[in-house]
């Protein structure tokens, strides 16, 4: 047993000794091992070019216009004529209130306007002959006098009576309620038989579907880099371009344009929010809908772009593996900007001259000896407003 333990010792102890001395062999140079021969990469030039700028948003879409329609007078439904959900145009009748009080008191106004003219018709009468006495001296001034006074409290009674009998017709009238504006009903609304209270039962809700609001926030360095301060505050933002992307991933058809913005900024998330106007012709926004908000209007000159796969990333320093003219890899680092679409700007680190490796990139190192097969952007899928396929492969390379 004990020469055994020996043996197996002995045997173990080899082996380590045998591979450290292979380590060390293989690190006894410092050059990179050529063994493979040049790596094969694909690369492509960089860009240059003008490129818009833009940011994307969590957007919202609003009612341009909505309202809660009430009645202006009490009383228990007894005709509908429309159904929740229902587009409806301005004027379009929506409900009918029991309206036989509302008669009845037009009538009951009627009837004590008519007596009242009368009154005044016999006043005015007696005054005329008053007057007339008075101009032969058969009776004095101060009967034509408080006959005028009379006359006077009679015309100040038959208007008043008026303005009742006006206003018990525009109650009788408002026993017919309409729609406000054109729009779209919402599905909450009420049955026949309520009684609704005037201005206090909501009777629905209807909101204006073209056009609508799409509403989003900003921050505040956004605010002052890509929109004009002066022209956002009149409430002319003819610089900026608006487009959004629905929750399908399709693109809006429509360009909107920015029209409000609020006075200032959240205090609980420092952004502004701004409104866009959308037109809806066909009922394609609804309120409530999310979308994506693209706002552009800064265009930087003569911007270097690079593939976002070719950026590698280590701690806060940003890379890119380069083709030297000897044919070798070079890494550079480089100062990133602004993403635009399957691109990175670049700032500072590359030039124009560069030819930027996109392809092979796994654990290659600088100095190795390169085979570069040269691509162009399409044949990569590289493009200024990537899809969200580009932005996922962008992401997993640099991780």
């Amino acid at each position: 047993m004990f020469f055994t333990k020996n043996t197996k010792a002995g045997s173990l102890l080899l082996a380590v000794t045998l591979a450290a001395g292979a380590l060390l062999s293989g690190c006894g140079s410092q050059k990179p091992s050529t063994a493979g021969g040049p790596v094969q990469v694909k690369a492509m030039k960089v860009i240059t070019q003008d490129t818009p700028l833009s940011y994307e948003y969590a957007g919202q879409v609003k009612g341009k216009n909505e309202v809660k329609i009430q009645p202006r007078v009490s009383g228990t439904i007894v005709e509908k004529y429309v159904t929740g959900g229902q587009q409806v145009t301005a004027g379009q009748p929506l409900y009918k209130l029991d309206s036989r009080q509302y008669e009845s008191a037009v009538l009951s106004a009627q009837a004590t306007l008519a007596q009242s003219e009368a009154t005044l018709n016999n006043a005015r009468t007696d005054l005329a002959r008053d007057q007339e006495l008075l101009s032969s001296d058969a009776i004095s001034e101060q009967t034509v006098t408080t006959q005028q006074s009379n006359v006077n409290q009679y015309e100040a009674v038959t208007q008043a009576n008026g303005a009742l009998l006006k206003k018990a017709q525009e109650n009788l009238d408002d026993t017919m309620v309409y729609a406000p504006m054109t729009g779209r009903l919402d599905v909450n609304d009420v049955a026949v038989g309520t009684y609704a209270t005037a201005g206090q039962t909501s009777l629905v809700t209807l909101g204006s579907v073209d056009p609508v609001f799409v509403q989003f926030s900003i921050s505040e360095t956004e605010y002052l880099k890509y929109v004009d301060l002066h022209a956002l505050n009149s409430g002319s933002m003819d610089s900026a371009t608006v487009s959004v992307t629905l929750s399908n991933g399709e693109v809006y058809p429509l360009p909107g344009k920015l029209v409000q913005a609020d006075r200032a900024l959240s205090e609980n998330t420092g952004t502004l929010t701004v409104k866009a106007l959308f037109s809806n012709p066909d009922g394609m926004l609804l309120p409530g809908m999310f979308t994506r908000v693209k706002l552009s209007g800064e265009v930087v000159p003569n911007a270097l772009l690079v593939p976002q796969r070719a950026v590698q990333q280590l701690l806060d320093k940003s890379f890119v593996i380069v083709a030297g003219e000897d044919g070798k890899s070079v890494s550079k680092a480089v100062q990133l900007g602004e993403k635009v679409g399957s691109y990175y700007i670049i700032k500072d680190g590359i030039s124009a001259d560069d030819t930027v490796v996109v392809e092979g990139l796994t654990n290659l190192q600088e100095g190795r000896d390169l085979n570069v097969t040269m691509v162009s952007p399409e044949e990569m899928g590289f493009s200024l407003t990537a899809s969200p396929t580009e932005k996922a492969t962008s992401a997993s390379s640099q991780s």
